[in-house]
């Protein structure tokens, strides 16, 4: 079975107020549409053209929906949340937990009984939330911890006043140590080092590090007391093209900061995060399942895998990602499990065996386990997301 998704958008305040209707061709609300739903998920499923949850559906009858490999896998879950994600202001500084510390921290606060909506609440389930980003516009992010020699030119660079004991940390490669006293920093003590950052930002005039200049002047003047703009000079800031991606696997921190693009990860809503928000921030969870290893190319393209069919490789145990480019053709994509197909331009057919819908830019498609290969028809880009 091939149906057509009815799908929730959220009116997070970061969002962007005209991406989304500008992809879908649906006049803007005046609301921030910060992200689009595709999927499972409990707190926002996707519906059914029966009328029905998709959430519902898959917890009623797994095997049926999922197919019966996928759903023992996934112990009758689905697998994966897919999204459009739109932003006009930076997301918060956040990494999210492996499997066995989602279990764990999930564990921990059903004990405490902290309800699961609470919004002090660390671990909304016991899923791990590794995730890709593919941008559909030029994005800008701050994604994984920059090499230690990077950072210590690029304070050298720029000089800020009472940075020094930083820059001393990371030449003698404590970064666990810098990040964890940025990060625990009341604001009082924080409010003076970033206008110091800002002050020097201003007074740079060399022609290296313009993105971070540029992104360090920005937060500087948004979150003038907040301990997450200084973690951010620590922070790879990469400008993604279009189809052009970044991989976020357990203990990555990242933070987005403008742009649009298409998200995938595992089907969880576990968020700990550290700074630029005025949501729950939990410095030392956050520390406890971070990443602290550098990392030198962030950046991810797609490989072609065959005529008009490029995967974005990352290992993800939960989903594999297919980015299906058709110039008045057709593919055919195989698989065992559920997929999400999502239109991002032109129009898109996607057949199954008795079933077939059409697809603008900002629609999506779901194909059951069962389904087996469904076809792809028309002239336009879809992504296609399956269960590993």
């Amino acid at each position: 079975m091939v149906v057509r998704l009815q799908n929730t958008i959220r009116d997070y305040a970061w969002g962007s107020r005209t991406a989304i209707p500008e992809l879908t061709g649906v006049e803007p609300d005046g609301k921030p549409q910060a992200e689009l739903w595709m999927g499972a998920h409990e707190s926002a499923p996707s519906v059914l053209p029966s009328g029905d949850s998709l959430y519902d559906v898959v917890s009623a009858g797994p095997s049926d929906v999922l197919g019966e490999e996928t759903a023992e896998r996934f112990e009758g879950r689905f697998p994966f949340l897919a999204k459009l994600l739109a932003a006009a202001q930076p997301l918060s500084i956040q990494a999210h937990p492996s499997r066995e510390q989602a279990i764990d921290g999930y564990a921990r606060d059903e004990a405490d009984g902290i309800p699961r909506d609470a919004d002090d609440r660390n671990y909304k389930d016991a899923w791990p939330k590794p995730e890709i980003l593919i941008a559909l516009e030029p994005f800008d992010a701050l994604v994984g911890f920059r090499p230690l020699e990077a950072t210590v030119a690029l304070l050298d660079a720029l000089q800020p006043i009472g940075f020094e004991e930083l820059t001393d940390l990371l030449r003698d490669g404590k970064l666990r140590e810098a990040f964890t006293q940025f990060m625990s920093s009341d604001r009082d003590s924080i409010r003076p080092l970033v206008a110091a950052l800002a002050e020097a930002c201003t007074s740079y005039a060399g022609e290296a590090f313009a993105l971070e200049r540029e992104t360090m002047t920005r937060l500087c003047e948004d979150f003038p007391d907040d301990p997450g703009v200084l973690a951010a000079l620590l922070l790879n800031r990469v400008r993604l093209e279009r189809f052009e991606a970044v991989y976020l696997p357990a203990g990555n921190v990242h933070a987005y900061l403008r742009g649009l693009g298409f998200e995938v990860m595992a089907n969880s809503d576990n968020v700990l995060r550290g700074g630029l928000t005025s949501k729950h921030v939990d410095v030392p969870e956050l520390v406890s399942v971070v990443d602290f290893d550098p990392l030198a190319d962030p950046v991810l393209t797609a490989t072609p895998v065959a005529d008009g069919v490029s995967a974005y490789e990352t290992g993800c145990e939960y989903f594999a990602v297919h980015r299906v480019d058709l110039d008045n053709d057709e593919r055919t994509i195989d698989g065992v499990g559920p997929r999400m197909i999502c239109c991002v331009a032109g129009t898109v057919d996607a057949l199954g065996k008795d079933s077939a819908v059409t697809l603008s830019a900002g629609q999506s498609a779901f194909a059951t386990g069962p389904e087996g290969p469904c076809i792809l028809r028309g002239s336009g880009t879809a992504f296609v997301v399956s269960a590993r």
